[in-house]
């Protein structure tokens, strides 16, 4: 965006004589370019300064309840929301000889219904560590009817139940019974979720904590030894859970973190789900989430030809969190496991998950010799016969993070004024957080591109550079001979009053302006137009007034 500065520092240019300068025409091929540009920057600098100022265990100690924060309101956790009643309900059971599967269901918030199936394993005598098995996106679906993702992944709880694990799978917001919204932006076009600090990642956190409270309740589970784990978007709701609750003692996230090198600069956001994402308040690079998981066990598991979690990023990730771990002197409870193949659940993937549970769970090394099978049909593990009518999972996102409160009418200019101090300080931290410093913006490097007189208005345009990689253009209006003026009006253009403007300015400058020549957009084009130009003649004609015009990136050459 415009900076205030460069706005004084480009009108004390228009006096000066000029000439006007040749431009290459911009296309739309450029202005990406540009844009790729300012994003491997972007994500150059917060790689660069992701856990780069942690020196020491006292560094990191003194810093990760803050980091813990921020992820949690990332996230659309902050404040955290009530913990009401579960309403904890058993639909229905399976008997099984080694284990029996609870098919239930519980109220995160009141309406955010949660299904899932519990394994218990036969003939416990004591409490038993229990893992929570979060799903992928796996679809199951028969005639319209929604089985759950957790009847596509019952192989993992049903392996461990065999094990002397207590297992409970639950099934997503978007692939349960009850079928939720996770592409908010990724398909609907639901760009205000960014603005309201909304994301399907915080929703699947939130049930994620609400399971573990669950299971916390069951007389069968050793709440001391919980772990998590999942696969894809699985993978991901076991990093949120494991960053954000110290009750999980030991995490496999399997292909569900990358940095973002991979997610931004190659593209690997194209194949994602909004629920891999945080709304990046605060610059996060995702190492910063996996070090909130130390010095607990954590196995970062992958596979070396996915495409969507690549090899190289893994890797970075491993790397940095790796010295986080060494602070703590807890690099056994670290590992990097990296199977051959594509995106996909594997046996190769799912032997390493139970050896590390095992290990830091039970503290037992036995030799893995059942794999993980299916038992049952999708029809045996559904939870609901109707779907509840009370259910908010369907429109959770309009409720999830609640509306900002409407600020209060000052009752004095003392009072005014601290507001507007705190109003202010709010948008700088939160959503203007990714705004360059006067320093990291370097220089506006001002260039006249032309200065014309026409019809009784003199147009001048520059070029300066917003920040690095950012360049944009001002012009500047106003009628001929006028040395000061008294005022001047910033004009900043959306897209549709960019194409009005240029459609009124062609009229006089159509060479000039060449460069900025716009295809029809909707119902308005950017062909001359006499009248809008003689509108902008009436406005100057008798004023002291410049009229200054500044089109955002991502409008007019940008």
């Amino acid at each position: 965006m415009l900076r205030p500065v460069c706005i004084l520092v480009l009108l004390t240019c228009i006096a000066l004589p000029c000439h006007a300068a040749q431009r290459s025409a911009i296309g739309t091929s450029s202005a990406d370019a540009v844009l790729a540009e300012y994003f491997r920057a972007e994500t150059a600098r917060l790689r660069d300064r992701c856990l780069t100022g942690v020196k020491s265990l006292e560094d990191w100690q003194a810093k990760r309840k803050v980091y813990r924060e921020q992820l949690f309101e990332m996230l659309g956790l902050m404040p955290l929301p009530e913990k009401t009643d579960l309403k904890p309900v058993i639909t229905g059971k399976i008997d099984h000889e080694l284990f029996t599967v609870e098919n239930i269901h519980f109220q995160s918030s009141p309406g955010l219904y949660v299904t899932g199936n519990l394994y218990i394993p036969k003939g416990l005598e004591k409490p038993a560590p229990a893992i929570l098995y979060v799903c992928g996106h796996g679809r199951i679906k028969k005639d319209g009817v929604s089985y759950g993702n957790k009847a596509s992944y019952q192989h993992h709880p049903a392996w461990f139940a065999r094990h002397g694990y207590v297992c409970l799978i639950i099934d997503t917001l978007q692939l349960g019974e009850i079928e939720g919204i996770h592409h908010g932006t990724y398909r609907y076009k639901m760009w205000w979720w960014n603005s309201r600090g909304y994301t399907s990642a915080g929703a699947e956190a939130w049930n994620c904590i609400r399971a573990l409270d669950y299971l916390q309740t069951r007389k069968e589970v050793d709440a001391s030894r919980f772990g998590v784990t999942g696969r894809s978007g699985g993978g991901a709701y076991s990093w949120w859970i494991s960053a954000l609750d110290d009750r999980i003692k030991a995490a496999v996230p399997v292909a569900g973190i990358t940095d973002l090198q991979n997610h931004v600069v190659d593209g690997c956001v194209e194949g994602h789900c909004d629920c891999m994402y945080i709304v990046n308040t605060f610059g996060w690079d995702y190492p910063l989430v996996a070090a909130l998981v130390a010095p607990r066990p954590l196995l970062i598991s992958n596979s070396d030809k996915d495409t969507i979690f690549p090899l190289d990023g893994v890797a970075r990730v491993h790397q940095k969190v790796r010295n986080i771990y060494r602070l703590y002197g807890a690099e056994k409870n670290l590992g990097l496991n990296i199977t051959e193949g594509p995106h996909k659940d594997t046996q190769e993937l799912r032997i390493h998950a139970f050896v590390w549970f095992n290990r830091f769970l039970k503290d037992e090394n036995p030799l893995i010799d059942k794999p993980a099978v299916k038992f049952f049909q999708p029809e045996q593990l559904k939870v609901f016969k109707e779907l509840p009518a009370d259910e908010i999972n369907t429109r959770i996102h309009e409720s999830f993070v609640p509306k900002s409160p409407e600020p209060s009418v000052p009752q004095s200019s003392e009072d005014w004024a601290k507001q507007r101090q705190e109003l202010l300080e709010t948008l700088r931290e939160k959503s203007f957080a990714g705004w360059p410093t006067q320093e990291q913006a370097g220089p506006l490097n001002i260039r006249r591109v032309f200065s014309a007189e026409r019809h009784g208005v003199r147009l001048s345009a520059l070029d300066f550079t917003s920040q690095p990689h950012v360049q944009l253009r001002l012009y500047l209006a106003h009628r001929p001979g006028i040395d000061r003026p008294d005022k001047i009006v910033l004009n900043v253009l959306n897209a549709q009053e960019w194409t009005r403007w240029l459609a009124a300015m062609r009229f006089g400058f159509a060479n000039e302006l060449k460069d900025e020549a716009l295809p029809s957009i909707g119902h308005l084009a950017a062909d001359p137009n006499e009248n809008a130009f003689e509108n902008i003649q009436n406005k100057l004609k008798s004023s002291k007034s410049v009229l200054a015009y500044v089109a955002p990136r991502g409008i007019g050459l940008t």
